[in-house]
């Protein structure tokens, strides 16, 4: 078992994991690691707690937290969160002087101020080396733009979901996978675009990582159509919630048609082979 902490580099920035055996570290604390930007200080988010790492792991070697930053690594943090900002308005300026159809993301300085990365969204390819001479002049230092998708933009900004929770690309997604519209459909949701669309206006991440979860609940629940014993008699499955595994069920007699809800395994399957076709009726939601 490997000791280990979560760290975030930006207030709602994704939380990467580093080792800390021989530490003992809270909730706030500011720490020195080693990232692709070379020396940066982050912030503990998640208390230290004991996982394994396997060969079969996504993080096979951990990189450690070299130590506790000192108060004047603290102090250069906050100047770099102040030249950041900075960064972010000067550029725009610039991009608004070049009128270049880009739109400016975010901006992270290096934490020893060598490198200047600028994020940015574009619909299609920018000549942006004007921009870039502007800023060298500006800066005085080594200046990278990149260009990155809608996903990403919502990932290095951050916010809340339908759900109210923040954005999962934030927290603790470590990459994308593709999402298309047969996974919703799978998962029994109504093919709307102002319901399935995250921040980013793509297909929400959930629909991908929870999909072995309805994968389950539709091995064991039935689908719509299947003839049911229910507590009241014989029925038609209408309508399956896989969340909470209840089952509507719609009952035909000569009054007319009526609708109750039970858990499945309250229910009966009756000729497990066969399958009723529903209409669509004024009283279904």
């Amino acid at each position: 078992m490997t000791k280990v902490v979560n760290v975030r580099f930006r207030d709602a920035g994704k939380p990467y994991r580093f080792s800390c055996d021989d530490m003992t570290l809270t909730i706030g604390d500011a720490v020195m690691v080693e990232t692709n930007l070379g020396l940066d200080l982050g912030h503990v988010c998640v208390e230290p707690y004991e996982m394994e790492i396997t060969k079969d792991s996504e993080e096979t070697k951990l990189l450690p937290v070299l130590r506790l930053a000192t108060e004047d690594e603290k102090v250069r943090y906050e100047k770099k969160c102040r030249d950041e900002q900075d960064a972010y308005i000067e550029c725009v300026k610039l991009i608004e002087k070049h009128a270049l159809e880009m739109n400016l993301v975010d901006v992270v300085y290096a934490f020893d101020g060598k490198k200047i990365i600028f994020f940015f969204t574009a619909d299609g390819r920018v000549d942006f080396r004007e921009l870039v001479k502007d800023l060298a002049f500006q800066f005085h230092t080594r200046i990278e733009l990149r260009q990155i998708g809608s996903r990403d933009q919502a990932k290095h900004v951050g916010g809340l979901g339908i759900c109210g929770r923040q954005l999962c690309c934030s927290t603790f997604l470590t990459k994308f996978a593709p999402v298309n519209l047969r996974l919703a459909r799978a998962q029994g949701l109504a093919i709307n675009p102002g319901k399935l669309n995250g921040a980013c206006g793509r297909l929400m991440c959930c629909l991908q990582f929870e999909k072995e979860a309805y994968a389950d609940a539709r091995s064991r629940l039935p689908e719509s159509g299947r003839r049911v014993r229910t507590p009241a008699g014989p029925g038609t499955v209408a309508d399956v919630n896989y969340i909470t595994e209840k089952v509507r069920i719609k009952f035909t007699n000569e009054e007319g048609s009526s609708f109750e809800e039970y858990q499945w395994d309250e229910l009966e399957p009756l000729n497990p082979d066969v399958r009723t076709h529903i209409e669509e009726d004024d009283d279904m939601e």
